[in-house]
C-alpha cells in the first residue's frame, strides 16, 4: 500500500485497488492534476478475486474507493455493501482503437481476427466501422456480472486453438498474464489517460458527497455570461426578455430530471435547489456538468454554472457563487462544484465535451415502460416506484441492464429519479424512480 499526498490535509482520500500497473498508471496521471491535487491510498493485488480483501485492509482511511474496472469493482461488491462510496474505472472509449492500432503496428494481432473481452459488442462493432476494417472474423464477450476471469481465458484460448483468431486483447491482467503462460499472442486494453481522469473527479465527487451525509443541499447558480447581456438593461429591452425566458426553459427541462426547484435569482441568473443525491442522479454520478450543454444547444451560448454545497443554504448558495466566479475563468467549457472544504473540482459539458442530442420518446421506450407497469400490476403493485433491482426482478435482467432501462426511460421524459431515501444502512442507497405512465403515447 502507497499514499499519495495533495496539500491539503482535509481533502478527499481515494482508495485505488487493481493490479501494480494499473495502480502506477493512475497514481502519474493524480500527479499530474496541479489545480485540483488528489490524495490517494493504493493496494496492489494480483487477482480480481482478491479486490474485496485488499479493499476492505484500506477501507477505514479512505471516503471513496476506485476499482480497476467492473469485474474488481463487482468482485467487491458481491461481499455485501462496502462501508464507503465505489467506484470503477469504466471500459471501452478509447482505449480499443488504441489497442487496435498497437497490435497492428507491432503484429502481435491481426485485429481482423482477434477476440475482445469486456467491450461491448456496439463499441466494437461501431469502432470497426469507424476504421472501415471487416469485422467478420472478430469475436466479442461482453462483460456482466456473473463473468470470472476464468471464462474470458477460456473464450480467447478456445477461439485461438480453433485457428479462428490470431489472438487476444483482453481488460483483464489475470487473463493477459494467463495467455502469456499459454503462448497466446494478446494486448491488453488499458483505460486512456482521460479515462483515468474523469474516473478520479468521479471518485472524488463520490467520496466528498459521503462526507457530507447530513449536508446534502445542493445549489447551482447559472447564469447569462457578460457577453450576451445588453449595454443598457431594462424591460424594454424585449429580446433580453426572450432570452431570459428562453434560459428558464432550458433549466426546467433538465431540472426534472433532479427533482429540483428552479428560482429567479436576479436580472441575469436563476437557482437551482435540489439534493446531493438528485444531482448525481441528474448528472451521471457527476461525471459532467449540469445544464452546460442543454443550455449551449437551445440558446447557442455558454453559460455560466456553478455548484454549491453545503450545510445550509446559505453555504451552499456562497459556495456555488465561488463555483460560478471559476466557471467565468473557465470561459463557459466547464462548470465548477465547490463544497464546504473549498477544493474546487472541474466538470466538462458531457463525457466527450460535446453536447449530447436530446433523446425523443421512442416507440420502444413506450413499449418498454408499458412493459414494466403490466408487470408491477401483474403482481398486485399498483405502485409506480422502482429501483434497478426491482425493475431486474420484474424482466429477468441483469442490474446493468435495468439500470440502462430506467435511465431511458429517464431521458424518453418517462420516469423521474427521485432523492434518496435516508435509511440507516451502509452504502449508497439505491436510487428510486417514479413511473409517468401518465406519460405514454399511442
Amino acid at each position: 500500500m502507497a499514499a499519495l499526498h495533495g496539500p491539503a490535509p482535509e481533502d478527499v482520500t481515494i482508495g485505488v485497488i487493481g493490479a501494480d500497473k494499473f495502480v502506477h498508471r493512475i497514481a502519474a496521471v493524480a500527479r499530474e492534476e496541479t489545480r485540483t491535487p488528489h490524495r490517494l491510498l493504493t493496494a496492489v493485488y494480483e487477482r480480481e478475486s482478491d479486490a474485496r480483501e485488499k479493499a476492505m485492509r484500506i477501507v477505514g482511511d479512505v471516503d471513496v474507493l476506485l476499482f480497476a474496472g467492473p469485474l474488481p469493482y463487482d468482485v467487491a461488491m458481491s461481499g455485501g455493501p462496502l462501508p464507503v462510496p465505489a467506484t470503477f474505472v469504466p471500459t471501452g472509449g478509447v482505449a480499443l482503437p488504441t489497442a487496435l492500432l498497437r497490435g497492428s503496428l507491432s503484429g502481435t494481432v491481426d485485429p481482423a481476427r482477434v477476440s475482445i473481452d469486456s467491450a461491448l459488442e456496439r463499441d466494437v462493432r461501431e469502432t470497426y466501422a469507424e476504421l472501415g476494417v471487416d469485422m467478420r472474423h472478430v469475436h466479442v464477450m461482453e462483460y456482466h456480472e456473473s463473468v470470472a476471469p476464468e471464462q474470458f481465458l477460456a473464450f480467447h484460448r478456445d477461439l485461438f486453438h480453433a485457428g479462428r483468431t490470431s489472438g487476444a486483447i483482453t481488460t483483464v491482467p489475470s487473463v493477459a498474464a494467463a495467455l502469456a503462460d499459454a503462448e497466446i499472442p494478446s494486448l491488453t486494453m488499458a483505460p486512456a489517460a482521460i479515462s483515468l481522469r474523469n474516473a478520479l473527479r468521479t471518485a472524488r465527487l463520490l467520496g466528498s458527497g459521503a462526507r457530507l451525509e447530513d449536508s446534502r443541499i445542493a445549489i447551482v447558480i447559472a447564469r447569462l455570461p457578460a457577453s450576451a447581456l445588453p449595454h443598457r438593461t431594462s424591460s424594454s429591452n424585449y429580446w433580453y426578455q426572450e432570452l431570459k425566458l428562453s434560459l428558464h426553459r432550458a433549466l426546467l427541462h433538465d431540472a426534472r430530471r433532479m427533482d429540483a426547484a428552479v428560482l429567479q435569482r436576479d436580472e441575469h441568473s436563476y437557482l437551482v435547489i435540489t439534493t446531493m443525491g438528485s444531482l448525481r442522479s441528474g448528472t451521471d454520478d457527476l461525471t459532467r456538468a449540469p445544464f452546460l450543454a442543454s443550455v449551449r444547444d437551445a440558446l447557442g451560448i455558454d453559460a455560466e454554472v456553478g455548484i454549491g454545497l453545503g450545510r445550509t443554504t446559505l453555504e451552499a448558495e456562497e459556495n456555488a457563487q465561488s463555483a460560478v466566479n471559476l466557471a467565468v475563468e473557465s470561459g463557459g467549457d466547464l462548470a465548477y462544484l465547490v463544497g464546504p472544504q473549498g477544493s474546487p473540482i472541474a466538470l466538462p459539458a458531457s463525457h466527450d465535451g460535446e453536447a449530447p442530442e436530446p433523446a425523443p420518446v421512442a416507440d420502444r421506450q413506450n413499449d418498454t415502460l408499458r412493459e414494466i407497469i403490466t408487470l408491477l400490476d401483474g403482481q398486485g403493485d399498483e405502485g409506480r416506484v422502482v429501483d434497478a433491482e426491482r425493475v431486474s426482478q420484474l424482466q429477468g435482467v441483469t442490474l446493468r441492464t435495468a439500470r440502462r432501462t430506467l435511465r431511458s426511460l429517464v431521458d424518453a421524459g418517462l420516469a423521474w429519479p427521485m432523492p434518496p431515501a435516508r435509511v440507516q444502512k451502509v452504502g449508497r442507497p439505491p436510487v428510486r424512480y417514479q413511473l409517468l405512465d401518465e406519460r405514454l403515447t399511442g
